[in-house]
């Protein structure tokens, strides 16, 4: 099993940087993509653009965020799918439907959802590849007619699919990736996607 959660976790921070600029998502795509394995070594000469910037460069989620209830997810469903206690919600406003924070007794992110409608199906796939590079992940494709990439293990997991012009991104403190895909399951039932 292919696994990269860390690098997924902190590209789905990219995804979130870029599609909270108010109407502006598509900044998030156009980016340089996160590699999330080691380059694997070549006999032919090298014409390749210089390596992104290390997953640890990339910046934070953003701290437009405000204290309430997630319109599509409640934090009894998140306690019961992540198998962790929700202590805190925030939401992401510049969005619509807004992006949801579950935080663990800490205050430390243990559950956080993106839903994305983008101005194409193109640009889905290309959000859905930034957060769960298809390439380098398992592939996802539950709920029937959505399709993605997942991973999971000791960084956390990801688990991001698109069906047309949409795309859904979870990720979880948990390692197993079953548990964010259950939690999109449920966002893409709640939305009526």
């Amino acid at each position: 099993m292919r696994t990269a959660p860390a690098a997924a976790l902190a590209a789905t921070a990219v995804l979130l940087a870029g599609c909270s600029g108010g109407g502006q998502p598509a900044a998030a795509v156009t980016t340089s993509p996160v590699t999330t394995t080691a380059p694997r070594p070549s006999t032919e000469p090298s014409t390749a653009a210089p390596a992104p910037a290390p997953a640890a460069a990339l910046p934070a989620v953003p701290t437009a965020q405000t204290a309430g209830n997630c319109p599509y997810l409640s934090a009894d469903d998140v306690s019961a799918f992540n198998g962790e206690k929700v202590y805190g919600v925030k939401l992401d406003p510049t969005q619509d439907p807004p992006a949801c924070f579950f935080a663990r007794g800490d205050g430390s992110p243990q559950l956080s959802v993106w839903v994305y409608a983008a101005p194409s199906a193109e640009l889905a796939t290309a959000a859905v590849d930034r957060a769960a590079p298809v390439a380098t992940t398992n592939p996802a494709d539950q709920p029937a007619g959505w399709t993605g990439g997942s991973s999971g293990g000791p960084g956390g997991a990801v688990y991001a699919v698109a069906k047309g012009a949409v795309a859904v991104v979870v990720t979880s403190n948990q390692e197993q990736s079953v548990k964010a895909r259950r939690v999109t399951e449920q966002v893409i039932s709640a939305l009526g996607l």
